[in-house]
């Protein structure tokens, strides 16, 4: 094999990680996501990822939801799920226009399997040879998570999901270069992001009052003190098996 060399290590969780060399094909993932972002920023439709968009897009946007059902969900499917792929600031802007278009119950499924969806493709890109550079370039914060993957990636995972303790692009790239088998990646994301996204859905869904009042509305509305401790009850549950498997340790 002349354009790779091929090595094997141990991931956090125990797990070989293969690190290949670099063919160029394997950066073609890598390319398309940045040209996406590009294309983005450069057409100017991240504007429309703000409130006063929503506020001003409403009825075209409900109407097109009440005409156009099935179309409205893939299109929101795609949409959604693309920007988190290439880690476009604005997911709980979406998040919320998921509740207000769908109601809070749909909302919450649609951003749930969408955001699932586009973080595994990072996932998957990431852990090409591609994530060898990744990891290099983001050492001093791997470090930080590599010990919580080594003793439990699942509950870990599910910890980092719920409380945004690192950034979420990060949280979709680290388990990668760490070894964490996808299986365990996707269950991890499904469920670990379920309770705030209900949340912020939920909100969603009575923003229709909001404008109709002309009342302020900001993302600090949403995350209130028991919105954020019952996050942290949840995080704190998702540890129990760290804490028993140290406890059987230490007997």
């Amino acid at each position: 094999m002349d354009d790779q060399r091929l090595q094997v290590s141990r991931g956090a969780t125990g797990q070989p990680v293969r690190s290949v060399g670099f063919p160029v094909k394997r950066a073609v993932p890598l390319v398309a996501l940045a040209a996406a972002a590009a294309a983005v920023f450069a057409f100017g439709l991240d504007d429309y990822l703000t409130f006063e968009a929503l506020r001003e897009n409403r009825h075209l946007l409900m109407d097109f939801v009440a005409g156009q059902a099935t179309l409205a969900v893939v299109l929101y499917l795609l949409i959604y799920a693309a920007s988190t792929a290439i880690s476009l600031p604005g997911g709980a802007i979406l998040t919320i226009t998921g509740g207000f278009l769908f109601g809070p119950w749909l909302g919450t499924a649609y951003v749930v399997v969408a955001a699932t969806v586009g973080a595994t493709v990072v996932f998957l890109i990431a852990r090409s040879t591609i994530g060898n550079i990744l990891r290099a370039k983001a050492e001093p914060a791997l470090r930080k998570m590599e010990r919580g993957f080594r003793e439990n990636a699942l509950s870990y995972l599910l910890v980092l999901r719920l409380i945004p303790l690192f950034p979420f692009w990060l949280v979709n790239l680290a388990p990668a270069l760490l070894g964490v088998p996808l299986r365990t990646y996707v269950i991890g994301t499904f469920l670990g992001i379920v309770p705030g996204t209900f949340v912020f859905a939920l909100a969603g869904a009575g923003l229709g009052n909001v404008f109709d009042t002309d009342e302020g509305f900001s993302l600090a509305s949403v995350l209130t003190p028991e919105v954020i401790a019952a996050l942290i009850g949840l995080s704190v549950l998702s540890l129990t098996p760290v804490v028993y498997k140290k406890l059987r340790a230490c007997g």
